[in-house]
């Protein structure tokens, strides 16, 4: 084990999720390649003070932990999907609670999901400019899931494939010397 801590968070809070499942998926590849541990979160796990919380310390200890999590991370898969162009309230209240000083120079891999093709841009236009205000590095290829890229809630399409193992391999930038036996052999 390389002793990285990976972790996703999916902007959803529904139960079976495409974007959890993306997130999950992305995880689990790069956890292979790297050696990371990892665990993913969504909304759903959060819980409820989320919604009411006007502050971090107004929190539960449930919702404290996964932003704890996530700011401890050595490296981010964050996922959205789409409503409307943009990523959901909850999600960006959740972002909204950590300093833009814990996320400096982390890496992060970016992923949505949505209906279609419409809402692709969404990664760019949207969550790029977001964790580029927290100074983070979001990885040069974002991911972006429309319906047609799942099978019963799992990722089933090649191109999707291909993106995903393309954003994995630019972690490498940030974690040269993990698992390199694994690098070399894919």
């Amino acid at each position: 084990m390389s002793g990285f801590k990976l972790v996703g968070i999916a902007g959803s809070f529904n139960r079976p999720s495409k974007t959890l499942a993306l997130v999950r998926h992305v995880a689990e590849r790069a956890s292979i390649r790297y050696g990371f541990t990892s665990r993913t979160y969504d909304l759903h796990d959060v819980g409820p003070s989320l919604g009411s919380a006007l502050w971090r310390k107004n929190l539960d200890a449930q919702a404290r932990h996964v932003i704890d999590e996530i700011v401890q991370a050595d490296a981010l898969i964050i996922g959205s999907p789409t409503y409307k162009g943009s990523y959901p309230g909850h999600f960006k209240h959740l972002i909204d609670l950590i300093d833009p000083h814990e996320l400096r120079g982390k890496p992060i891999i970016i992923t949505a999901t949505g209906g279609g093709d419409r809402h692709a841009l969404m990664v760019e236009h949207q969550l790029r400019p977001l964790f580029g205000f927290f100074m983070a590095h979001t990885l040069p290829t974002a991911v972006y899931a429309s319906d047609r890229d799942f099978t019963d809630y799992a990722v089933s399409s090649d191109a999707l494939l291909a993106r995903i193992n393309d954003v994995i391999g630019e972690l490498a930038a940030f974690f040269p010397g993990a698992n390199p036996a694994l690098a070399a052999a894919e």
